[in-house]
This record gives structure tokens, sequence and C-alpha cells, in this order.
């Protein structure tokens, strides 16, 4: 569980960077930026509201030969070594962007490097290095007053409730590469922020695995059960699926398949689709690990429980009680009219 509240800015370095293919330079601010009272509210809320807002889906840094050779791993570690070095390695830091914004696409921008201490990762407090960059820019009015009149002037800056990209590395699993969480709202240069620059993969930790499970799950319902049987059976099986989740602390897929799937000749399609699709979700070898309810809770709110019918009508199942949809809804075929029906039992209407 990640808790950004206490978190408190020890140090700022404000830097500006163009795009290398226009032949738009770099500045490097030569001191770090104070930071007052107000400053500090603003400025908090601008770096890590996006990070609140968001699932807890880390990263790590990677290397194809070795972490020692990841600049930005090293600068991060130098940071946490020794933090009075932090605006020396935020230079560092904006030298390294500058170096990797090349495609005609990368907006010019201004880049924060921010030292945060007190934040609660697990119950536990730590530091962290957040790096956010600013591209966009809006109008908005100043007003000044000149003798009789109120002049309106027109000018361009940041919008404090919209951060364009961002990265927090939090100074916990060193050796595996940190944690790591980023946002992007501009998503057609990702693989220039994610890749080129933070050099980053997936912390596959048990949020990780059980909300990709999870999701390659929600896919096999579609694909596989939906065609073979109906509807009903691809709501209710991603309705045991998800309790399974819930009611265990741990997942393994032998007891998994033998609980939630009631077809037996959907068994083996479901090997044949896991070999087929488990890259994509990155679940090649995945048959055991420990469950996270954080995930299981997500993944419930997301998954719908409501048959569409094409006569616009819906019926919503109770994806908490599937028994109920099971013991009180029947599906059959009317041949006078050759059309499907649900027949549904109930003793009375409730009023809600």
């Amino acid at each position: 569980m990640l808790n950004l509240h206490p978190a408190q800015i020890e140090s700022l370095s404000v830097h500006r960077v163009g795009n290398k293919s226009r032949n738009e330079g770099i500045f490097i601010s030569e001191e770090a930026y104070p930071v007052n009272d107000e400053l500090h509210a603003l400025l908090k809320e601008y770096f890590l509201k996006p990070f609140r807002d968001k699932e807890e889906n880390y990263y790590q840094f990677v290397h194809e030969t070795d972490l020692e050779f990841h600049e930005l791993y090293n600068l991060a570690n130098a940071t946490f070594n020794n933090p009075n070095r932090a605006h020396e390695n935020s230079q560092k830091i904006a030298r390294l962007l500058f170096d990797e914004s090349q495609h005609p696409h990368i907006k010019s921008g201004e880049v924060y490097v921010v030292f945060f201490e007190n934040i609660l990762i697990d119950n536990e407090s730590t530091q962290a290095l957040g790096i956010f960059k600013s591209e966009l820019k809006h109008d908005f009015l100043q007003f000044r007053e000149k003798e009789n009149n109120l002049d309106i002037l027109l000018q361009q800056g940041v919008n404090l409730n919209k951060l364009d990209k961002g990265a927090m590395i939090f100074n916990t699993n060193k050796d595996d590469g940190y944690k790591v969480l980023s946002v992007d709202s501009n998503k057609y240069d990702t693989k220039y922020w994610l890749e080129n620059f933070l050099g980053v993969d997936v912390f596959a930790d048990e949020n990780f695995n059980t909300k990709s499970y999870l999701k390659f799950c929600q896919n096999f319902a579609k694909d596989v059960v939906f065609p073979a049987e109906d509807k009903q059976q691809e709501v209710l099986f991603m309705n045991r699926a998800v309790n399974h989740f819930a009611q265990n602390d741990n997942f393994e897929e032998s007891k998994f398949l033998n609980e939630v799937i009631d077809n037996p000749d959907l068994i083996p399609e479901f090997h044949h689709y896991k070999a087929d699709k488990a890259p994509k979700f990155k679940i090649e070898d995945l048959t055991q690990f420990p469950v996270s309810n954080t995930a299981v809770s997500a993944a419930r709110k997301k998954i719908k429980s409501v048959i569409n019918l094409d006569t616009n009508v819906q019926i919503k199942l109770d994806f908490v009680n599937p028994e109920s949809a099971e013991k009180f809804i029947e599906k059959g075929w009317d041949p006078e009219r050759e059309m499907y029906y649900y027949l549904v039992y109930f003793n009375k209407e409730e009023k809600k």
C-alpha cells in the first residue's frame, strides 16, 4: 500500500529540455530552487496527485547486461546514498533526458527533479526521487490596474491540475532495480519515456501477477467460454474466478481450474489458450503466486456481470452470490418464436 500524504519535498531542481532533432537546446539551472510553504503545498499536489489516483502497477529498472550499466538507476542510487548531491545528480538526469529527446514528436518542456522524504510503502517510511516534465502550455489571464482601467494580460503557463509526465523512484527493492511508478498523459511517445529514458519493465509482484492473471481469465471467458456455452456461463465463470482469488491467500493453478471451470472439456482449452496468449499478459510461467487483495477488489469493480440481449433487455447477475444465477435463472429455446429465452424465478419484487 502506497501513502503519499506525509511526503515532504526536501530538494527541487528545475531545468528545461528541448528537442534535439529540432535543434532546441537545454537549460541547466546552477542551483536548486528554494521551496517556501505555499509553493511546497502547490507543487506537492501537482507532482503527487496522479500517483495517488493510480493503481500500484510498479516498474523496475532493467538492463540487458547488468544494472551497473543503467545510467538512471546509478543516478537514483547516488542520490539515495547522498541526498546532498540531489541537485548535481538532477543536472545529469536532465542531460540524460535531453539525449533521448530526438524524435520529432517529443515536446520540449520543464523538467523537475524532486527528492522526497517520508513516503510510506506498506507502512514503512522511505525516500523517493521524482522526475516530472511539463510539456503543454495553457493560456491564462492576468489583470493589472492601469490608471482608471483594468488591463487584461494574456499569458501562458503550466496547468497545475494536470501533470504531463512523471516517474517516482522509491528507495526500496534496490537489488531488483528499485520500485518505479510512471504516469504519462501523452500516450504517443510512451516508448521514449518508459523504455528509452526510464529503461524500466514491469515489476512482477503479487499485485501485477493477480491483475494480469484475472485479465487473462476475462479474455478466456470472452474468447472461449462465451462461444462454447453462452453469456450466462461467461459471467458465472468470471464470478467464480474472482471469488476464488478473493478466498485464497495463494493462487495454485490446478486448484483454480478444478474449482472454477464447471465444464471439464474447457480445461484443455484453457491450457491451449494460455500457451497462445500468456506472453501478452506476461503469465507464461505463472502457476503459483501470492494473491493481492487490492488487485482482486479492483478487478471485481471492472468486470461486468450483465447479460445484454438484442431485445434491449439487460439481466444483471449478483457477483457476490453466483448461486442465485444458477438456481433462479434458466435458459431455453422457444420453437414457436424461434428465439432463446431466460426464465427467472422470484418470490417478490424488491423496492430499492
